[in-house]
């Protein structure tokens, strides 16, 4: 700049100017962010600084174990946690390779480590990375602990030593965690016969953290998007129907699939398919699971389900005599119950299901290994397994509308929801009403349908459930009428 020249009013800007720390907050699975935008090194570290702080204040032997999934910039983020870790003389377990939340999960309870970190922003967009947190158990940590680790995070923070040299040292260990996640696999089902070529099998990774641990159980069936791609493609890998429709034409195209099984980013969700490439929900999966680990395997426990989940499943426990139980929606309700009770199933309706002899998380492959070992042993194919379950539990489905509508709009939905202002949705009476998390209304014949609001954009959920895909639309489309008033 010119000697001389002065801008008007520049001393004064420049004596204004405060540094603003970014505010980190956890959602109810950890923290999740944008890639270069708030998810940077330097708030990772912050983050990892306040997990090191909860470690040393709640444990005596402090370890933890750190992974990552597929993402962009998953090892750096994960070196720069462990650098952190180190310098608090916290002892690393890691991977230096893309792996599941599962497999870092159950790395954490297996070595009795303090807490699991994952770098992961799970099925969330690929320009997303995240920070997620498990406890000793295998599962993900409680609400309390999220709650606390959160409180400890500071403005700044700075690593110790290089990670290389605490690796030189000992101070940081690589575990091959997928490793010791596929050994549990081979000890748990029965993978000769999976593997015998009786039955014919697809797998979509979604480019996630699934692929190679796949690869390895099973080199011999159809893959697709099994290759190093951390931008997805440009698609969030949410293994949902329509995120889904190339896995659905070719395993419809082949003709001899007898199954198709996708993963979300990291894993932890699950999407299935028939030999016709038709999508299997939750719903029926969670019925099938049942129908196998009790009927089958002989196996008790009560069932734990999310509020948005099928009424078909209570009477399937009904007619098995089994317990069933109903959370608010978010698997850490589940965790908790199965932490702390005797849980055969624990599952949500997005596709995260755990079951009774693994550990307390979701798992998509584990389910859908599951799901093949009933398919194998049973000798029947998932459609004539589904009219096994229709024959006690009749035909049903649940489809769901996301109304994306101004945040005054759903406000006052919500309001009437409060009120008791809904009493018929087209010629659809009102019976009972639910409101453990949303508004549930009973409209009878095992019909249903819920208003539920998102909690964090203008987004109004809207589930049905009916004897047919057709009924539950139906519904669906004089409810939207309804409470719109269009």
């Amino acid at each position: 700049m010119p000697t001389g020249i002065k801008l008007p009013g520049l001393q004064k800007q420049r004596k204004q100017t405060i540094k603003m720390t970014y505010p980190i907050k956890f959602g109810t699975d950890g923290w999740r962010d944008i890639i270069a935008l708030n998810y940077t090194v330097e708030n990772v570290k912050r983050v990892a600084e306040a997990t090191a702080l909860w470690i040393l204040n709640n444990k005596a032997a402090p370890k933890v174990a750190i992974g990552f999934d597929c993402r962009f910039g998953g090892l750096m983020f994960m070196k720069s946690t462990a650098e952190i870790m180190c310098k608090h003389g916290i002892e690393c377990l890691v991977s230096e390779v893309p792996i599941t939340t599962p497999m870092v999960s159950m790395c954490t309870h297996i070595n009795g480590c303090s807490l699991g970190i994952v770098i992961t922003a799970s099925h969330n967009p690929p320009d997303y990375n995240g920070f997620k947190l498990k406890a000793t158990y295998g599962g993900p940590a409680s609400p309390n602990v999220i709650a606390e680790v959160e409180s400890l995070i500071p403005d700044t923070t700075a690593s110790g030593h290089s990670y290389e040299e605490l690796l030189s040292t000992g101070n940081i260990r690589v575990v091959d965690m997928e490793s010791i996640y596929a050994d549990a696999v081979e000890k748990a089902f029965d993978m000769k016969l999976l593997r015998s070529g009786e039955l014919q099998f697809a797998y979509d990774a979604m480019y996630g953290a699934g692929q190679d641990v796949m690869r390895r159980l099973f080199p011999d069936i159809t893959f697709l998007h099994c290759e190093h791609n951390p931008g997805f493609d440009g698609q969030a890998p949410e293994p949902i129907h329509k995120n889904l429709l190339e896995f659905s034409e070719l395993i419809e195209l082949a003709e001899d699939i007898d199954s198709g099984l996708a993963t979300d980013g990291d894993a932890d969700r699950i999407g299935l398919y028939n030999n016709s490439g038709e999508f299997i929900d939750s719903h029926h999966i969670i019925l099938l699971l049942i129908h196998y680990l009790h009927k089958v395997q002989g196996m008790g426990g009560k069932v734990v389900k999310s509020f948005s989940c099928s009424s078909r499943i209570d009477k399937l426990c009904a007619h098995y005599g089994l317990e069933a139980q109903t959370t608010k929606i978010g698997f850490k309700y589940i965790c908790d119950i199965m932490v702390n009770d005797d849980v055969l199933i624990g599952a949500e309706e997005s596709g995260g299901i755990a079951i009774k002899g693994h550990i307390p998380e979701r798992d998509g492959i584990w389910i859908g290994l599951v799901i093949w070992e009933f398919m194998a042993k049973s000798g029947k194919s998932l459609n004539e397994l589904i009219e096994d379950i229709y024959a006690i539990t009749g035909s049903f489905a649940v489809e769901r509308y996301d109304l994306h509508i101004s945040a005054a709009q759903k406000d006052e939905i919500v309001e009437k929801c409060h009120n008791n202002f809904y009493t018929q949705f087209g010629s659809f009476k009102v019976g009972k009403v639910e409101d453990l998390d949303g508004f549930k209304y009973h409209l009878g014949d095992d019909r249903w349908v819920m208003i539920r609001p998102s909690g964090t954009e203008p987004v109004l959920r809207v589930y049905a459930e009916a004897e047919s895909s057709e009924a539950a639309f139906n519904i669906l489309n004089v409810t939207k009428e309804t409470i719109l008033g269009s």
